[in-house]
């Protein structure tokens, strides 16, 4: 059982040392981008009311979620997703707000997955939610948002996937499929499950083009052009309406010059219900997850008393971190820390070259020195702290200071 207790459970992990500090320089640099374009920082609590997330909603399963009861008997559950925790804070305090609201978060989500491959069951989230915006405008400065956040992390080789939930909701318009027809569908084509696709639709009454372009969902992505020949395709409103916006998002995105990182899959239906127009994920190779991911939820907050249209994006920093490693990319991490190491009898000494460190703004950690520990101990402790440098106060005109990264040692006189 002692044992047991020094592993965490499935899906969760230990970070710390290198992996820690890379991390948080990377969600700094995404935050900051985030303010660059006017996004204030709103914080959200660990856990909620299950109703702000339930069926409702549209937001996880309610079997994915860790749920609790609370001394009053109320179910509460660790979040699963953020969104609806903002459009609840902006339904309760920018309620007569008209004028665009701007908001970024940075927390940690708990879904209760299977775990299957490794997939985490937390993770971390920095993302960020534009209300009261319902153009093509907003939604291509959301993916520009996006993008430029994951190139401040350190990320260049990744592409936008874009897609357009009203697409797939016109043809099952013209279906004529009911709630549990289209979610079943719905998971189904998320999947790329083109058996399954085939089999549901295969008992259905429906007009042959129409199920064409359902079987063909799974597939369907590539250019620009490509949408403009779908478009030429159906003649459900809903669906070229979806279409002809994409066309304008791309001509929006080469504003910014961002149009070469994205492509279009119009079978990217996203298991969050509340998504009710452009969708899109990001994807770099190495990793199996979407690194990022958002899309337009134009009727969540009218669920908390506020309707008004809304878009948002979410980075996700584990996976995007993941694919940084293994594409050797991870930042460099700057080893800007000294190890003081001294002698008992100039203790006082040390104390105060230390104090002198921090008051500069600089890194110091104190340590006594022990007879019965080597020179290449302390060598190898300096690199577990990630110290830059070891400096020794063992005289009482001299220090000795040893760069860790040359081995060379110089002195200064005191």
């Amino acid at each position: 059982m002692k044992e047991k207790l020094l592993h965490t459970p499935e899906g969760v992990r230990d970070i710390y040392g290198e992996e820690y500090i890379t991390k948080g320089r990377a969600e700094r640099a995404v935050k900051e981008c985030m303010r660059h374009y006017g996004f204030l920082q709103i914080k959200t609590p660990a856990f909620e009311y299950f109703d702000i997330f339930n069926s409702e909603r549209g937001s996880v399963d309610r079997k994915d979620m860790f749920k609790f009861i609370d001394r009053d008997g109320e179910t509460l559950v660790l979040r699963p997703d953020v969104t609806p925790q903002v459009a609840r804070c902006v339904a309760k305090y920018f309620r007569d707000e008209k004028l665009p609201i701007r908001l970024f978060y940075h927390g940690n989500t708990f879904v209760n997955n299977d775990g299957y491959q490794g997939k985490l069951k937390e993770i971390t989230q920095i993302g960020a939610e534009l209300v009261n915006e319902p153009g093509v405008d907003a939604d291509a400065e959301m993916i520009a948002l996006m993008i430029d956040s994951l190139d401040s992390m350190g990320l260049k080789d990744f592409q936008i996937e874009v897609g357009n939930a009203d697409f797939f909701r016109g043809l099952c318009d013209d279906a004529g499929f009911d709630e549990d027809e289209t979610n079943e569908l719905r998971m189904l084509i998320e999947a790329k499950n083109l058996f399954g696709v085939e089999e549901l639709l295969s008992g259905k009454n429906i007009d042959e083009n129409i199920k064409e372009l359902f079987t063909r969902l799974p597939l369907q992505f590539g250019t620009i052009e490509f949408v403009r020949d779908i478009r030429k395709k159906t003649k459900n409103p809903r669906a070229v309406a979806a279409l002809e916006r994409l066309e304008k998002l791309y001509e929006k995105l080469s504003f910014y010059g961002k149009e070469g990182y994205v492509s279009f899959d119009l079978g990217m239906l996203t298991l969050y219900d509340y998504y009710t127009g452009v969708v899109f994920k990001a994807y770099t190779h190495k990793v199996g997850e979407a690194i990022a991911a958002g899309g337009r939820y134009d009727k969540l907050l009218s669920q908390f008393g506020k309707p008004a249209p809304a878009i948002g994006i979410a980075i996700y920093t584990d996976y995007a971190l993941t694919a940084m490693a293994r594409q050797n990319v991870t930042p460099v991490v700057t080893h800007d820390l000294t190890l003081i190491l001294y002698d008992e009898k100039y203790e006082v000494k040390a104390v105060k070259i230390a104090n002198g460190f921090r008051k500069d703004g600089l890194k110091a950690v104190l340590l006594k020195k022990d007879a019965k520990v080597s020179g290449e101990e302390y060598e190898r402790y300096a690199e577990s702290i990630m110290a830059g440098g070891i400096l020794f106060v063992d005289s009482d005109e001299m220090i000795r200071i040893l760069d860790m990264e040359s081995k060379k040692i110089s002195e200064k006189r005191l």
